[in-house]
């Protein structure tokens, strides 16, 4: 799996050549300027991430958005490989992006669903009413037997836990957030008891796959600043470093190899006419 960061401060116009017509039109109905910049980064890294895997033209990529409830063009982001093609439009990938404040990320998994959330470390936030909405009992309690200065980074490394778990599931927040309880912030990320719910959004066909005490998840920190954490519904073995020597991260438990990229660079190769490199699956 890679995962690969950037910044709001990345957003250029010049990206907007690797946008499709559907993700142009959004971008221009976006009033909020920073939110106008972390759909572009985000979608622009997803498209040069992507592409480097399938060795496709980024602006090639085909991708689709569609509400499963509404039928519009703001679900979840999905490959949409045709069912038969050359052997170079790998199938079996899935990708998630994220972002909060000026940081984006992507993720993308061969053979398996991903799920990515990353939280800005100073973004303005009111713990104690998150906390009652996000966290279950035990987790509450938890929190509060810390000293006050300590709750906030042990509620957004929990917060991160959880929303890359539904992410991978495909729910996002269609699932409650009490109803997923985890380990605790310092212990092995782990999946402690699901919500009820789950097995109602499986039935309407709203849930990507039925999850298990399997899922691998993974903790991340980005800049040695900001909580993330990334979530695979089918655990991988591989392990050891990237064959380019990017940097690398073996989550436990799941024995997951996480390879983290330079997203920022990708996109100043890009907009400086530099090939995009080819990325070799499984490096």
């Amino acid at each position: 799996m890679h995962v690969w960061w950037a910044g709001l401060a990345d957003a250029h116009a010049g990206l907007l050549a690797l946008l499709d017509p559907v993700e142009r039109r959004r971008y221009g109905t976006i009033v909020d300027r920073a939110g106008r910049g972390r759909f572009l980064v985000g979608c622009a890294l997803s498209r040069l991430a992507l592409g480097g895997l399938l060795g496709l033209p980024p602006a090639d990529v085909p991708l689709r958005r569609v509400c499963p409830r509404c039928g519009g063009p703001h679900g979840k982001v999905r490959l949409d490989l045709p069912p038969s093609g050359p052997p170079s439009e790998r199938s079996g990938l899935d990708f998630s992006v994220a972002h909060s404040g000026a940081v984006i990320g992507v993720a993308v998994c061969e053979n398996g669903r991903v799920g990515l959330d990353v939280e800005e470390a100073d973004v303005g936030l009111d713990v104690d009413s998150a906390a009652r909405v996000a966290l279950a009992d035990s987790e509450l309690a938890a929190l509060y037997s810390r000293p006050p200065a300590e709750r906030r980074p042990a509620f957004l490394r929990t917060w991160t836990r959880k929303e890359a778990v539904l992410k991978a599931l495909g729910v996002g927040l269609g699932a409650p957030l009490r109803g997923l309880e985890l380990s605790g912030p310092e212990q092995p990320p782990t999946v402690l008891a699901w919500p009820e719910q789950l097995e109602q959004l499986e039935q309407l066909g709203q849930l990507d796959a039925r999850p298990d005490l399997s899922l691998s998840l993974t903790d991340l920190l980005v800049d040695e600043t900001h909580p993330a954490a990334v979530a695979v519904e089918v655990a991988a073995t591989a392990t050891g470093a990237g064959a380019d020597g990017a940097a690398s991260v073996t989550g436990a438990p799941g024995g997951v190899r996480i390879t983290v990229r330079d997203g920022s660079a990708a996109l100043a190769e890009y907009l400086g006419g530099a090939t995009v490199p080819h990325i070799t699956p499984g490096a």
